[in-house]
């Protein structure tokens, strides 16, 4: 604890001595002293003595907004980083020491599920991440920080999609070495999108997916229509939740109209997505979901979540607390290049195939007949190395491995760029 507390003292220090203005600690820094239960009073005395010293120190008040972020003020966040881009668009994250690739990251304004989580990724790495926010209103890329390499880092969601149309016209023409330059394709990676993209895939469920509008839900609970008169359903129980949202929040199992009348009352949403219930528990009766990071193609473990209930989530599954779940997850770590991906080789070529992103993950799970399950794909869900060693040691080497996918998957593309500007400019010698 007190080696924590040092190190975020230490860091507060190298910031407010830097000579770059624009130098951040991150989400990385900032939501592992969370996740280690370090004191953050530290961080927080520091950032208001800085921002009480400069009010125009951009950096501060977007290090708040993280701050805020993992405390729960989402409101407060909001308007810290909204203070933030007003002063500035640029920023930067310094990882070890700062020797490694130089990685623009397009990135735009949002909470956590926003943008792809990079600095997660390239924690361990010592790559300089450049984060630079661009918006539905961005007119042009020319000031853009000095690069080895970029990542188009937004993800999809409704609040989204104007950023991600203004910028598949801004990068239309790039030149540069560039990740999941198809901001089309991240557009289309809505829940019916995604059903739409993998309906043909015989090797992959995907539960169809009605998006349909409040009225319509409305006359489902009222007893107005029939559950059929829904496109692609045909009997309760389905899952509800409102367009846009992720994680579970406002998702509901609903078996008949009184739970969708109680439903339709607790939210004020005007759209929302209707999904067939598919009962995926095991023979044990409890439900596995795996999160899974694609790199160019090649899938990577990201954690199996066990829980006794249908929505899992890794943090409410209790894998903390059990410890023959753990086991199980440890098992499926260690043999996933041999066991899982290897028996859903073909769901996972098709994936790659049908999505089209050089980076992407998924929420899956195994069905009995052999399938495979996808809950969600997207370049936004949370991939990350923070739960303690002391109670999951199995998860460095697999997550050590991904980490180090990611970062050689932007080494790559950046040598393969300098060798066609090697062969141009030979040519034209």
């Amino acid at each position: 604890m007190l080696e924590g507390l040092e190190s975020l003292k230490s860091a507060a220090l190298s910031i407010q001595t830097s000579e770059d203005p624009h130098l951040i600690f991150g989400k990385a820094s900032i939501v592992r002293a969370s996740y280690e239960g370090r004191d953050l009073s530290p961080l927080w005395d520091s950032l208001y003595a800085r921002a009480s010293a400069n009010p125009a120190d951009a950096a501060v008040f977007l290090d708040a907004s993280i701050l805020l972020h993992v405390l729960g003020q989402k409101d407060e966040a909001a308007i810290s980083q909204q203070g933030a881009l007003s002063l500035s668009r640029k920023y930067r994250i310094r990882n070890g020491q700062g020797t490694g690739l130089n990685v623009l990251v397009f990135v735009t304004a949002g909470d956590f599920m926003a943008n792809t989580p990079i600095e997660f990724l390239l924690e361990d790495s010592d790559a300089n991440i450049l984060l630079y926010y661009v918006d539905a209103d961005t007119r042009d890329l020319r000031n853009v920080p000095e690069h080895d390499v970029a990542f188009v880092a937004v993800g999809e969601s409704p609040a989204n999609r104007p950023v991600l149309e203004n910028l598949e016209k801004l990068l239309d023409g790039w030149a540069g070495p560039i990740m999941n330059n198809a901001p089309r394709l991240i557009m289309e990676l809505t829940r019916d999108g995604v059903v739409e993209a993998l309906k043909d895939q015989p090797s992959i469920l995907v539960p169809a997916v009605a998006r349909v509008s409040r009225s319509a839900v409305e006359q489902l609970a009222s007893g107005e229509i029939e559950i059929a008169a829904i496109p692609g359903m045909s009997s309760f129980p389905v899952i509800v939740r409102p367009v846009g949202t992720h994680a579970g929040e406002g998702m509901e199992k609903i078996s008949g109209p009184s739970e969708l009348s109680a439903f339709l009352t607790a939210r004020a949403e005007t759209e929302f997505y209707v999904t067939p219930f598919i009962d995926y528990s095991g023979e044990d009766g409890k439900f596995r979901k795996q999160r899974i990071a694609f790199i160019n193609g090649k899938p990577y473990a990201s954690h199996l979540a066990i829980s006794d209930h249908w929505m899992v989530h890794y943090l409410s599954a209790g894998m903390a607390q059990y410890a023959d779940r753990r086991a199980e997850e440890a098992s499926w770590m260690a043999d996933f290049d041999s066991d899982f991906a290897a028996r859903h080789a073909r769901a996972f070529e098709a994936l790659h195939r049908c999505l089209g992103l050089d980076y992407f993950a998924i929420d899956c799970a195994e069905l009995s007949d052999g399938r495979l399950l996808v809950f969600e794909a997207d370049v936004a869900m949370i991939v990350h190395s923070m739960d303690p060693e002391s109670v999951f040691p199995y998860k460095k080497g697999p997550m050590t491995k991904l980490f180090a996918a990611f970062e050689d998957a932007l080494q790559q593309r950046a040598a393969q760029a300098t060798s066609t500007a090697t062969v141009k400019s030979a040519q034209v010698g």
